[in-house]
């Protein structure tokens, strides 16, 4: 039995299932404050016997095991997360001893599409979320993306589109990939949110132009084998027409790739793709801690 943290800008989802991406049982708990919001993700692990713990979380966050901050959430707009030792207040609640996988939320879904997704089979993908905010996670090789720290794809510049005068929803960059295009520019910027301007055709063909310019740029550096588009703005099918549009215009045949319907598209977990790789980064803990512990006997 393993145990799964999808921790999300809007909300948390905890489940307990096994290596296979099975789950048996499941919550969800909004996102406010750790007061409020990890003593219900305590209480719902309390009630079950886990071998090991995954977590996908929001960040910036801290992945680098060696680090003195090792397992927090770092530098977030989230001023109620800044800093927050997850990890360490994870294992102080239900065990010093638990195995706990720790890396960003895009890191899980991109871990989950690959093993069980619409990935499955290739040993790169790029997985991308467009919601409250916007991140990427990315398996390259068959491992995941990741150097000094994680990626942060969501806060590249990008150029503006000629009529657009939005200043921008990123607290950091204002203006960056995700100022512009997530749910929360959406709703600033035309003045009502995303799923209730459903047939306003200018909304999507702008999200699309924003969107085709971020793929272009993962593309050309990254040539991933495959890209997926997840994320409540997602959910809007509209805005696929629009990224294959301009994305075919920027590339200008200058990469050879495959049809756009086949080679861009939506998660083939749903909605279940990062708490699905949290089950995964989970049984890596798992198994990482059980191989230090035979080495252990063997010495």
């Amino acid at each position: 039995m393993l145990g799964a943290i999808e921790a999300g800008g809007t909300k948390f989802v905890c489940a307990v299932g096994d290596e296979f991406g099975n789950i048996f049982d499941r919550i969800q708990i909004p996102t406010t404050t750790p007061n409020e919001t990890i003593p219900q993700v305590i209480s719902f692990f309390q009630n079950h016997k886990i071998k090991a713990m995954g977590i996908g979380s929001f960040g910036p966050i801290d992945i680098n095991a060696n680090s003195p901050t090792y397992g927090n959430i770092t530098s977030t707009p989230k001023q109620a997360w800044a800093d927050y030792p997850f990890v360490k207040e994870i294992k102080k609640a239900l065990s010093f001893s638990l195995p706990v996988g720790f890396n960003t939320d895009v890191n899980a879904a991109a871990l989950g599409e690959v093993s069980f997704g619409a990935a499955k089979g290739l040993d790169s993908c790029l997985y991308i979320t467009v919601g409250t905010g916007i991140g990427a996670g990315a398996i390259i090789h068959g491992n995941l993306l990741g150097g000094y720290s994680h990626p942060e794809m969501g806060h590249i510049l990008l150029r503006r589109h000629p009529k657009d005068d939005f200043h921008g929803k990123c607290p950091i960059h204002k203006d960056c990939f995700e100022g512009l295009a997530s749910g929360p520019a959406i709703e600033e910027r035309w003045g009502d949110q995303g799923v209730n301007l459903f047939s306003k055709e200018e909304v999507w063909d702008l999200e699309g132009y924003y969107i085709a310019q971020a793929l272009m740029q993962y593309i050309l550096i990254l040539s991933p084998k495959k890209i997926i588009l997840g994320g409540g703005v997602m959910n809007q099918k509209q805005i696929f027409s629009s990224i294959y549009l301009y994305l075919e215009k920027l590339l200008n045949d200058y990469v050879s790739l495959p049809n756009f319907s086949e080679y861009i598209v939506s998660p083939g977990l749903g909605d279940r793709a990062g708490i699905t790789g949290a089950l995964l980064l989970a049984m890596h803990a798992y198994q990482e801690q059980s191989c230090k512990v035979g080495d252990g006997k063997n010495k």
